[in-house]
């Protein structure tokens, strides 16, 4: 059976980008990436990728008058690696519909937060502010509006008392590649559906919730 082809976008260290690459070494994973496309020429992540072995691509938004050229730029790239399903992973640009109603359906992202909560920046530092138990993070598919999009699954880390926004965000950081992975897996094996809104995860019993309990 084929791999289903992906696209992974970031624009900085691709900590989750190198978590995706790990699981696509094993050739058993219903995926593959195709392309790690990153706006910035000077990310890290690209380093990452070209270790891998994986195609990788620079489209620089300095280099486009406006986000509609640049975006349908990466559309472009992305069609022509004959990418499949579009990983957001730290890409830090926010997108038009010209970009979302391209891969409408077939594009995913990782927050850090149990959103609805704390959706944009600073998700670390605004929940230890105002005094909330739990932080965590969600993947979603991508929709319009910011980091509002179906959910596909969340994780939870408590907030201990002693916690700094990095020292949350590092515990946080290892549920993310956890639950990525496991969405990835769930989109390639054709177990998910939409239904009025919400994510719908076929046969996956207690594999959809092994990650909902908190992670500490």
């Amino acid at each position: 059976m084929a791999r289903l082809k992906l696209g992974v976008l970031f624009s900085g260290r691709g900590t989750n980008l190198q978590a995706i690459l790990d699981v696509c070494q094993n050739p058993s994973f219903p995926a593959e990436i195709a392309l790690a496309l990153s706006n910035k020429p000077d990310a890290p992540g690209l380093l990452r990728a070209q270790d891998a072995g994986v195609a990788t691509s620079v489209i620089n938004h300095k280099d486009f008058l406006d986000r509609p050229s640049f975006e349908q730029a990466m559309n472009e790239r992305l069609d022509e690696a004959g990418v499949e399903l579009i990983c957001l992973a730290g890409f830090m640009r926010l997108l038009t519909p010209i970009f979302v109603n391209h891969w409408d359906g077939r594009a995913i992202n990782i927050h850090p937060s149990l959103l609805p909560a704390y959706p944009g920046l600073h998700t670390h530092e605004r929940a230890i502010n105002d005094g909330a138990r739990f932080a965590g993070c969600t993947v979603h598919f991508l929709s319009a509006e910011m980091d509002a999009g179906p959910i596909i699954a969340q994780a939870a880390t408590p907030i201990r008392a002693i916690d700094t926004p990095d020292s949350l965000a590092a515990r946080v950081l290892e549920a993310e590649h956890e639950i990525y992975r496991r969405a990835i897996r769930w989109v390639a094996e054709g177990r998910i559906t939409q239904q009025d809104g919400r994510v719908m995860i076929d046969g996956a019993g207690e594999d959809a919730s092994f990650y909902l309990p908190t992670v500490d």
